[in-house]
This record gives structure tokens, C-alpha cells and sequence, in this order.
């Protein structure tokens, strides 16, 4: 029995002993197993997914900055720059992982020391300034972006910092470019300005999509870079500004900078060729300038009551739309753009100068509300300038004939019996008995009136209105010359609002001589070459060509006709004899033919002012070839031929002298004669 047991006993045991051993067997077979599948993950991970995680590694640890493009330059029609971008050092600073705020605050400190000992004395900077630009709180930057410190760093400052780099960890120099203008000031406002992009895209439709549905990055705008504001700099923004450039860094998971950079250098934008004659331009300006004051000083008859604070005048060649001078005056430094305007007073103190008056209203620079309301704005109405256009309606419509023959009065009377109202002549001067062509030279506001502004009335009622507004638009009056110019005026058209506020026949009686309608000078201009070309209406052409950064060409403009006015060669002819014989001051002893036709425009005053008299003029010279035509408007300046008509003649003179009005090239202009005051001024 007990052998029996033992027996049992051990056959038990060798059995526990199998199942451990199979078991143990088995543990170590799946433990094998376990780190056989963990060896080819591993080995799977780093040889086949390794690139992969490798790739997003470095992308989640790469930051970087756009840098802002180099803007391209704009030149006069010579080559000579205008604006253009200028190469200066500044000093970044960037926060490096583990830099404490007192290394900051110490490290603005000697900063301020050096600028002091070695900057300039009018960019004074304090240690507290420099270390709120150093934005350790994140406030504005990203950890990794550069923060910039000053601009414009002396050659002293340079040579310090670049020699003791070391002892200011995080700084470093960084050349870049501003915009620089001209100092004599070429065409200011038509060139433009520039300002903050961040700016620009809250006030200024132009930008506020700009970065919309835009994939290529070095097209994507920034919003601390500076972009146009106006003129040529806005017009072609996109052609100046050139390609972001790009530097990035290795940072870690606080943002902080670990590794080195690496950079995409900027591309230059295209530079823009305008059509502007820099002496020409500039003898416009001055011209203006010089008139204002000689008018403000004068006491002749036709000048004595103008209080003129503005002018403007626009040269337009006839056959090329090429635009060779536009001065709005008076002008300011657009370089006080430069890093921004700091206060408000500096911004009052040019604001009645920013905008282009040439092509839109602006407002004359008085502070006073009241004492500004007694004067008028740069759209003024025509005068005896649209006569000549007046005269080419009633010929075209059948008014009038070539050999038309009414007595002037000195007046006409419209309107209900006993209650008519009179249009009279300047002074009330009785002209006897008027052709088309004499009513021209005669200026005659009452053969205007009678002829053309009732005749197409009593012929065509409400309708006639909408028959002059064609012609009006035909020649450029009324609606905008093409010119691309942001913010450029159609002008107001006040003939259609009189019809309907008055009467249709005043409406046209007051718009046939010039009283019904205010336009740019650069509308006056295109009409004036449109009377020149006989009825072809040019695209005023602004910019000649654009080059890329090596000088290639890469876009050229052609003339552009706009629309043509076919009318008989006799009716041409009619108010260009009729131009021939407006008297005029400030022309005597030119050495070219010229036409023309002087302008007085009223306007109701304020106050004791109840009439102000605007200076109008337009001409084109040589008269049987015309080549240039040139406008000149000078709100409160008085009679036309005095306070306008001068400033044309040297402006005529300084082309000749450049380019020259003749196929014999530049000549030097006559010798202008001193002038009296005519017996019979005109208008």
C-alpha cells in the first residue's frame, strides 16, 4: 500500500515538472516572440518611417520671418530717380532661449550708451524704449522674431557694434531699404507716398484682400512692410514691390531660437520710367508759386480783388498722351514719411498739400472752416475756356452755321416776361455783331447763351441737356481721362442737377459760356489736346516703361485713343481762327504760333466776398502742328489771361527749351517782355 503511494507520488511529480517545463517553454518561446516584433518595429521605425518622423520633426521646430521686399525706383522721363529705395543699417535684436528680462534691461541700457556716445543727437532713445522694443513679454512678436531696435544707424554706431558684437548677445545689424524722394521735389503728388501696410489694409479697399486666395509667399504682403499710399506708388504697387525674402530658424517647443538661420534673400521690384520732364515740372511748380505771389501783390484792375493760395497745370503732349509736367502747388518734403508721421501737428501742418489737385478736389490750406468756405476748392468751373466747345456744339447740332451773324448787345434776356434774367458780357461790353469765330475771340457770353444754350432748349427742351452732356464727355469734360490715377475726379457735372432743380433752358444758357460744371486740370488739359489733335481724345499717359532690377524692359506703353470726334474741317477751323485772336498777357515775343482761350469763372463768395473769380486757360502750341497743349487753373486768381495765361507761357517755353516744339529740336526761348495792363483784358 505505501509502495503503491510512493509510486503515485512521484508519477505526479514528473508530471508537474512536464507542465512547468512546457509552460516555461512557452513563456520563453512568446517572450522571444515579443522582443523579435519590438526589434522590427524598431528597426521599421528608423529605416522605413525614420525620414517621416524626421521631416515633421524639423517642421515643427523650423520658424521663420518674411523679410520685405526691395521696392524698385521711380525715375523722370531722363533716368533721373525720383523716389527710390536707399540702403540703411538697423539693429535687431533677438531673444535667445533662456535670456532672463534683467539681461534685457541691462543689455538696453548699454545700448542707449553707445547710441548716445555715437548716434545721432536728434534720435534720442531711453533705456526703457529700447527694452519695450525688445517685447520679452511677447506682446507683438513671436518668440523667435526679430525685434528692431533703431533704424538708420550712424557710421560710428556701425563701426562699434560690428567691432564689440559679442559683448551684446542677440543683437545684429540688417541692412535694408527706405524710401527716399528727390529734394527738389519733382511732382510730389503725383508721385505719392508711402505708409504702413497695416494701415493701408484697414482704410484702403486696394488692400484689404490683397493676401486673399494668394499662395506664392513671396507675394503674401506684410504687415509691417511700407506700401503705397497714392500716385504712382499705389497705381503701380504691385509692380514696384518686388518678392519677399525669407529667414528661419530652428526653435524649440517654448518658440525659442536653438539653431542657425537660414535665408532666402528679397527680390527687387520693377522700376517705373515716368513721363515727366524734370525741368519742365519743376519750372511749372515754380511758376505757379511765383504767380501767386505776384497776383497777391498786384493792384491792376484784373487782378487786385484774387486772394490765390493754390494752382495747378498739366502739360499733355497732343499726339502721345505722354503727361510732361502736372504740378499741384503749393508742394511739402514726402519724406517726412519716412518711419511714419509722429504727431498730429506734423500731419496738420502738410494735409492741405497731400492730395493731388490736379486731378481731384482739394481744399485751399486755411484752418479756419469759415475764412476756407470764402474760397474755392481745385475744381473750378470752365469759364471762357468752354467756349470753344460751346461753339462746336452749335455747329455739329445745326444751331448755328459758319457764317452766323447776330448783334451782341453786351447781354441776353431769358425767362418769363417781366421777369427775365439777363447773361451778360464782362463789363457789360457790347461786341456789335458776332460770327462764331469772333464770339470766340470777342469772348462772348451773351452770343454763347443766345445761340447755342437757348437755341438747343427751344429746339430740344429737357432733352437738349442730355445732347450737351454728350458732347461734354465726348471731349473728356465730365468724366474721368483714363489716366489710371487712384482717386482721380470726374468732375462735378452741375447742369444736370440745375436742370432738374431750376430749369433745363438756365441750365444749358449757364453751361454754354462755362457756369455749369467743375473739372480737374488734367480734363483740361485732355480737352485742350483733344481741340488741338481735332477731335481725338488721348489716354494721358503717365508712366513711358518699366524695367526690371538689370535694366531689361519689361513693359512699354503706346498711345491709346480714347475716342475720336468727327466733325467737318470747317468747323475746326472756325474756333481755331476764332483762338487765334483771344488777346492774352504774358505771351509777347514767344518765338512759336500758339492758340488759345482764356478763362474768368465766378463762383458765389461768403460774406463780404460775394463773387470770386477763378483763373482758367488752355493752349496748345505750334499752332499749325500742335505738339503740346497745356492747362493752368488757379482758383481765386482772378482774370484768366492774367492770373492764369503766365504760367503757361514759361511752361511752353521749358519745353521748348527740353524737347522742343518744332521738328528743330530744343531751343532757348524768347526773351519775355514786360506786360502792361490791356484796355480790354478778356476774360
Amino acid at each position: 500500500m505505501g509502495g503503491t503511494t510512493t509510486e503515485q507520488a512521484k508519477k505526479k511529480e514528473i508530471r508537474k515538472r512536464i507542465h512547468f517545463s512546457f509552460r516555461l517553454n512557452v513563456f520563453f518561446m512568446i517572450t522571444f516572440l515579443l522582443f523579435t516584433l519590438l526589434i522590427v518595429r524598431l528597426a521599421y521605425l528608423q529605416f522605413v518611417e525614420g525620414p517621416t518622423f524626421q521631416e515633421r520633426k524639423d517642421r515643427l521646430t523650423t520658424a521663420g520671418l518674411p523679410i520685405p521686399p526691395i521696392r524698385g525706383n521711380i525715375y523722370d522721363s531722363m533716368g533721373q530717380p525720383i523716389a527710390f529705395s536707399v540702403s540703411t543699417q538697423s539693429l535687431y535684436y533677438t531673444l535667445k532661449s533662456g535670456t532672463l528680462k534683467e539681461d534685457g534691461q541691462a543689455l538696453a541700457k548699454r545700448l542707449v550708451d553707445v547710441f548716445d556716445k555715437y548716434g545721432d543727437a536728434k534720435d534720442k532713445l531711453t533705456p526703457d524704449e529700447v527694452y519695450q522694443k525688445m517685447d520679452f513679454d511677447g506682446r507683438t512678436h513671436w518668440p523667435y522674431e526679430q525685434r528692431r531696435l533703431k533704424v538708420g544707424l550712424t557710421e560710428l554706431e556701425i563701426a562699434f557694434l560690428s567691432e564689440h558684437r559679442d559683448e551684446f548677445p542677440g543683437i545684429e545689424l540688417v541692412e535694408e531699404s527706405i524710401r527716399q524722394y528727390s529734394e527738389d521735389r519733382v511732382a510730389v503728388q503725383l508721385v505719392g507716398y508711402m505708409n504702413k501696410m497695416k494701415g493701408a489694409k484697414e482704410n484702403m479697399d486696394f488692400y484689404k484682400k490683397i493676401n486673399e486666395n494668394q499662395d506664392d509667399p513671396g507675394l503674401k504682403y506684410l504687415a509691417t512692410e511700407d506700401v503705397g499710399y497714392d500716385g504712382i506708388e499705389l497705381m503701380y504697387q504691385n509692380e514696384l514691390r518686388g518678392r519677399n525674402g525669407y529667414k528661419s530658424y530652428q526653435v524649440n517647443r517654448d518658440s525659442r531660437i536653438v539653431g542657425d538661420e537660414k535665408l532666402t534673400k528679397p527680390v527687387k521690384g520693377d522700376n517705373v520710367y515716368l513721363t515727366i520732364n524734370r525741368n519742365v515740372q519743376l519750372t511749372a511748380q515754380q511758376a505757379i508759386m511765383d504767380q501767386i505771389e505776384t497776383t497777391r501783390k498786384s493792384t491792376v484792375k484784373t487782378l487786385k480783388d484774387a486772394q490765390p493760395t493754390t494752382g495747378y497745370a498739366v502739360a499733355m503732349e497732343v499726339d502721345t498722351g505722354k503727361v510732361v509736367a502736372m504740378a499741384s502747388m503749393p508742394d511739402y518734403d514726402s519724406n517726412i514719411w519716412q518711419g511714419g508721421i509722429k504727431t498730429t501737428e506734423e500731419y496738420q501742418a502738410i494735409s492741405p498739400f497731400i492730395g493731388n489737385g490736379a486731378i481731384r478736389e482739394v481744399f485751399p490750406p486755411y484752418d479756419d472752416p469759415k475764412e476756407r468756405a470764402q474760397h474755392p476748392t481745385s475744381l473750378v468751373p470752365l469759364g471762357s475756356t468752354q467756349k470753344p466747345l460751346t461753339i462746336l456744339t452749335g455747329l455739329a447740332e445745326g444751331l448755328i452755321t459758319p457764317n452766323t451773324r447776330w448783334p451782341d448787345p453786351g447781354y441776353f434776356p431769358f425767362g418769363a416776361k417781366g421777369h427775365e434774367t439777363e447773361v451778360q458780357n464782362a463789363g457789360r461790353a457790347a461786341n456789335g455783331v458776332l460770327t462764331p469765330m469772333t464770339a470766340i475771340a470777342k469772348s462772348s457770353n451773351a452770343f454763347m447763351a443766345a445761340n447755342v444754350g437757348n437755341k438747343l432748349y427751344m429746339r430740344s427742351g429737357k432733352k437738349g441737356v442730355e445732347i450737351w452732356d454728350s458732347y461734354m464727355k465726348q471731349f473728356g469734360l465730365g468724366v474721368k481721362t483714363g489716366s489710371g490715377l487712384p482717386k482721380e475726379s470726374p468732375g462735378f457735372i452741375e447742369y444736370l442737377t440745375s436742370a432738374e432743380r431750376e430749369s433745363p433752358q438756365s441750365a444749358l444758357i449757364y453751361a454754354s459760356f462755362g457756369q455749369q460744371g467743375k473739372y480737374t486740370a488734367l480734363q483740361l488739359a485732355q480737352y485742350a489736346s483733344t481741340l488741338a489733335s481735332r477731335g481725338k481724345r488721348m489716354k494721358p499717359q503717365l508712366v513711358d516703361h518699366l524695367t526690371d532690377s538689370d535694366g531689361n524692359v519689361v513693359s512699354s506703353f503706346q498711345p491709346e485713343v480714347l475716342n475720336t470726334i468727327k466733325l467737318p474741317s470747317a468747323y475746326w477751323s472756325i474756333i481755331e481762327d476764332g483762338m487765334d485772336r483771344v488777346g492774352v498777357q504774358g505771351f509777347e515775343g514767344v518765338n512759336y504760333s500758339f492758340r488759345r482761350k482764356t478763362g474768368t469763372s465766378q463762383q458765389q463768395g461768403v460774406g463780404k466776398r460775394k463773387f470770386v473769380e477763378n483763373a482758367v486757360f488752355i493752349a496748345y502750341a505750334p499752332a499749325d502742328k500742335p505738339k503740346l497743349a497745356v492747362a493752368v487753373v488757379v482758383p481765386d486768381g482772378g482774370y484768366g489771361g492774367w492770373g492764369a495765361a503766365p504760367i503757361a507761357r514759361k511752361i511752353f517755353d521749358a519745353y521748348d527749351a527740353e524737347i522742343g516744339l518744332t521738328s528743330a529740336g530744343p531751343r532757348q526761348p524768347a526773351q519775355a517782355q514786360d506786360t502792361v495792363e490791356a484796355p480790354n483784358p478778356g476774360a
